[in-house]
């Protein structure tokens, strides 16, 4: 990210909310078996201590703290290190296709694409496991 700020490079705070937001909503697109669109609703709360600058390794840890059929509320954290470096809660619409959001994909596609992105052999549930590919 060296355009952002010449003089004193760092990771814009809006990209990391962008990486909480995508790592919460597979995690909550995978609770509710892929069989409905999430999209980001909100972004109910967000808080960064410090910024993340050349040479971080960003880690995200995200939770769902409630789910609904038509939407969550989840909890993400993201660490530098052993730093807590932002918190936010996010919440996520659940729509059907036609609900205003297009079919983006099949989900033999999405895991296609997960594959390709090697979120099965980088990720890792709660308990520090590595994540199950599911077989649709």
């Amino acid at each position: 990210m060296h355009d952002h700020f010449p003089g004193a490079a760092l990771m814009p705070n809006s990209l990391i909310v962008e990486g909480m937001a995508q790592t919460a909503g597979l995690l909550v697109a995978d609770a509710i078996e892929y069989n409905r669109r999430v999209v980001l609703a909100k972004v109910a709360q967000a808080e960064f201590h410090f910024d993340a600058v050349p040479g971080d390794s960003i880690r995200f840890r995200a939770e769902v703290l409630d789910l609904k059929p038509a939407g969550s509320l989840t909890k993400v954290t993201s660490t530098v290190g052993e730093k807590v470096q932002g918190q936010a809660e996010l919440f996520f619409a659940h729509l059907e296709p036609g609900e205003g959001v297009p079919k983006l994909f099949e989900p033999h596609e999405l895991l296609r694409w997960l594959d390709q992105m090697h979120i099965y052999d980088i990720g890792r549930d709660e308990a520090g496991n590595p994540l199950v590919r599911p077989e649709w």
